[in-house]
């Protein structure tokens, strides 16, 4: 089965550099699957979890938005965040997500504000959601 190179980096670190089969990810367009030799192309991505396929094996990544790059059988996402599920503490998301509930409560918050809240929530919804998926 042929490959493709996947690498993940974020302003922080690499989270992940291996040969795998398929990339499926969320872009502003709707959800990419990305197998070898595929075109190459750059797109915006969004809040989401990312699914690599290597061998029998699936692992998720939550991604924070970023860009995907696909050029001479390898992607590069660089993210703004991202991380593995055994790296993402739950109680904080949990935590980060109720602070974003009561900021979107407050109907006399800015509209900056509103749309930081709301991107929280995604933020955190999504760490829960991966980490859940272990």
């Amino acid at each position: 089965m042929s490959t493709i190179r996947l690498e993940i980096v974020t302003p922080e670190r690499k989270v992940y550099d291996d040969d795998v089969n398929m990339v499926i990810v969320r872009g502003v367009e709707g959800e990419l699957g990305i197998l070898p030799k595929h075109a190459p192309f750059v797109t915006p991505l969004v809040i989401s979890a990312m699914r690599i396929k290597k061998g029998k094996e699936e692992q998720i990544v939550a991604i924070s938005g970023g860009f995907l790059e696909v050029s001479q059988n390898k992607v590069v996402v660089l993210a703004e965040a991202a991380e593995l599920p055994e790296e993402i503490d739950v109680n904080r998301a949990l935590a980060a997500k109720e602070r974003a509930e009561k900021r979107l409560a407050q109907s006399s918050a800015e509209e900056l504000d509103f749309k930081r809240a709301q991107l929280a929530l995604q933020r955190a919804l999504n760490r829960i959601s991966v980490a859940e998926k272990k």
